[in-house]
């Protein structure tokens, strides 16, 4: 074992380390950024915590906290931490590190986190070699790479392995990092009077561009250059600041992510005729040294895919400008760039020549069908064959054009070019179409035969892919689509921590667990018995996937999450089960993260279809039916009664006076059938103050509320018509509000 490569531990950095070096985190306390896999009740940080970490990958570029996040497992876990360098590591080094681990298994049963830096350097055999202890769970994986992991990384690796992507770093918190570094007296520069201007602090952060890396670096420089004054001061300026740091570092590998992704959003910028944001990136890509050559490729190919037809000259422009920065060169060809660009930015898009690849397709689907004899050369065997008799000249016609059929008899009438309404191809769209017409009534006239023209990061868990699937299976078809509608208005991403509000038998709960699972989901509930249903669900998923299943009253909810604050928080029928609707909307704002989403789904019993209309005509008295229809309406119409009193416009006032902004309200209107089954007349006819019978009986006389009774009885069994109003709200804690 090369002691270069493979170690036990990650020791800290010697005192005339680089200061990044001796700045590293130590804890989850200290570590700063990544709040979207780190901040509290996250799955990551909740693995960490727990000491339960499974494999994983870190992707994200250079300066964002990969190593430094394997240091503070390797302080935070109770296993053996090992660490190689797939730089200088090969498969003996492997072999070794997996030899120690199935050792310490064996003989303590204790695990060992294998910590692997630049994984995407490993060769095949390197990785290969790694991936059966991997999977067997002898080493618990941690990989750092600043590449695609699911382009350089073995897929059978990342396949084993949750991937969190880290993002560069914002500006604030650089200058946390900043001032953490000047303020420490052991690792930074806190024994020592440095003074930093603002507009210095602005400027490094600035240029540094979100790597942490960059900034210490510059820092250090600037510190350890600059002689003290007469005071013993270090003053670093601004002049200071840019000698130390003087050209913002663009992230960008000509054979990596930043390199595609770049390229990937110029194109659609220009595709979707932004000159803004074309020109934007065209400038990331020259600043960052990308050949112009690649870039005129490009914008080549898009004159003919995005442009096309819509304007023929598309293609001229770009070509021209492609030569002339051939003569010229750089730095004045950064001109011809910009105007092919806009040029191309700018016109109209057609993608009309897309239609060959339908073609290509029908010549690779279809049988080779014979050219048709009037088309076939006439040149070489017209006397034997007859080949090009019957063939009509169009030069010889009014306009040039006849028409004939020029498909196989296989494919006549067949359509693959779609005209576009954009620019030249828009005057061209209605001759093809008036030709094509001709053409076919030519082949009816004919006798031809015209046939009908022929026009889904980490891996996921199948354990709670199948209860999710089986759970949304047995839920009514209109719950799910409620379900759905809830979903589209949160846009949860897999990040986000998501609160299920009075989340009942889990309805929204497993949608957002699968929706969201490097995040977290709190199933809230103030039902004892709903609360038991949800955990004895939860139990049958592995723990870490597990939501957190929370039975707690609405004055107790706050406490019990803190500090946590959520991304999304959802709930169905949330309000109209409260007893106290203002109380826990602004206990919900409180705990709405910032830019966070509300979204909750309410039913609107005033709107509710009427029982009284639903039996059969003579099935009750004219006389009962007056008296029941003006009691159902009164009971709907009764102000004080907390389950009715709400319609669209009082919930949105009791929204947006709990705090939130941008409220929303919509009406979903749902019409199906439903089925009377025992359940649901005992559920209706309880003999309880609320139940639907209990409400009407404050309206009618005892003989005529039994004989209603007994009416409604008559319905067991049967499927009605039936209608339903609920409101959609979605709000929004902005970011004004902290």
């Amino acid at each position: 074992m090369s002691p270069r490569t493979v170690q036990t531990s990650l020791p800290m950095p010697r005192p005339e380390a680089p200061l990044a070096a001796r700045m590293r985190p130590r804890t989850l306390e200290e570590y700063v950024g990544q709040e979207h896999i780190l901040a509290p009740g996250r799955l990551l940080r909740r693995a960490i915590e727990a000491d339960q970490l499974s494999s994983i990958i870190l992707h994200g570029p250079p300066g964002t906290g990969k190593t430094t996040l394997a240091r503070v497992i390797a302080g935070s876990t109770r296993a053996r931490f090992t660490a190689l360098n797939a730089v200088l590591a090969g498969v003996k080094d492997i072999r070794a590190a997996i030899a120690d681990a199935r050792a310490l298994r064996d003989s303590h049963g204790r695990r060992t986190i294998l910590f692997v830096d630049e994984v995407h350097r490993f060769n095949k055999a390197q990785q290969d070699a790694l991936l059966p202890w991997v999977e067997n769970g002898t080493v618990v994986l941690i990989g750092a790479t600043t590449e695609n992991p699911y382009f350089e990384v073995n897929k059978a690796l990342v396949s084993r392995s949750r991937v969190f992507q880290l993002k560069p770093l914002t500006d604030d918190h650089l200058r946390r990092i900043l001032d953490a570094a000047l303020h420490d007296p052991e690792r930074g520069y806190g024994t020592r009077r440095v003074e930093l201007a603002a507009e210095a602090v602005d400027h490094l952060v600035s240029v540094a561009n979100g790597d942490a890396r960059a900034v210490l670096g510059a820092l250090e420089l600037a510190v350890e250059t600059t002689p003290p004054d007469a005071d013993g001061v270090i003053r670093i300026d601004l002049a200071v600041a840019e000698e130390s740091i003087q050209r913002r570092a663009v992230l960008y590998d000509k054979e990596g992510d930043a390199h595609f992704d770049t390229i990937s959003a110029f194109i659609k910028a220009v595709r979707g005729s932004d000159p803004d944001a074309a020109l934007y990136w065209l400038a990331r890509m020259v600043y960052a040294g990308e050949d112009p050559r690649f870039i005129f490729r490009r914008l080549l190919i898009l004159a003919s895919e995005d442009v096309g037809l819509a304007d023929p000259a598309a293609i001229g422009v770009v070509e021209s400008c492609a030569a002339a920065f051939d003569r010229i060169g750089m730095p004045e060809g950064r001109f011809h760039l910009a105007q092919a660009t806009l040029y191309l930015a700018t016109t109209a898009k057609s993608n009309s020549t897309m239609a060959f690849f339908d073609a290509l397709a029908a010549v690779a689907a279809e049988r080779a069908e014979e050219v048709p004899n009037h088309l076939k050369d006439g040149n070489r065997d017209k006397e034997g064959f007859g080949h090009g008799e019957g063939y009509q000249y169009p030069h010889a016609f009014r306009d040039h054009w006849v028409a004939q059929d020029y498909l196989p008899p296989a494919l006549r009438g067949r359509v693959f070019y779609q005209p576009s309404d954009q620019g030249w191809e828009g005057e061209v769209g209605p001759r093809v179409a008036r030709r094509r017409e001709a053409q076919l009534a030519a082949m009816v006239e004919d006798g031809g035969l015209v046939p009908a023209e022929r026009l889904t990061a980490g891996p996921t868990d199948p354990r709670l892919e199948r209860w999710v699937q089986r759970t949304a299976s047995q839920v009514g078809e209109r719950l799910a689509a409620l379900r759905d509608r809830i979903f589209a208005a949160a846009d949860v991403q897999r990040h986000h921590r998501v609160l299920d509000v009075e989340a009942g038998t889990g309805l929204l709960t497993w949608e957002a667990l699968r929706r969201a699972p490097e995040g977290g989901v709190v199933a809230w509930t103030t039902d004892p018995r709903q609360g038991r249903t949800l955990q004895g669900l939860a139990e049958r998923l592995p723990e870490l996937t597990r939501p957190t299943v929370l039975v707690a009253a609405i004055d107790a909810l706050e406490t019990s999450v803190d500090p946590i604050r959520f991304e999304r928080i959802l709930g169905r029928d949330a309000i109209l089960r409260s007893g106290d609707p203002g109380a826990l909307l602004a206990i919900l704002h409180r705990l709405l993260a910032r830019d966070g989403r509300l979204v909750l789904c309410e039913g609107l019993p005033r709107r509710t279809q009427r029982l009284h209309g639903l039996l059969d005509p003579g099935a009750v008295p004219a006389e009962l039916g007056r008296a029941w229809a003006a009691a159902e309406e009164a009971v709907y119409a009764d102000p004080a009664d907390p389950l009715l009193r709400w319609d669209a416009r009082s919930l949105q006032a009791a929204v947006e006076g709990a705090g939130f902004g941008l409220v929303q309200v919509e009406e979903i209107e749902t019409k199906y059938a439903l089925h009377v089954s025992a359940g649901v007349l005992d559920r209706w006819l309880a003999d309880r103050p609320d139940s639907w019978l209990g409400r009407l009986r404050r309206h009618l006389a005892e003989p005529e509320s039994r004989a209603v009774e007994r009416a409604v009885r008559t319905l067991e069994g049967r499927r009605i018509p039936w209608n339903a109003t609920a409101l959609l709200v979605v709000a929004e804690r902005c970011s004004a509000d902290r």
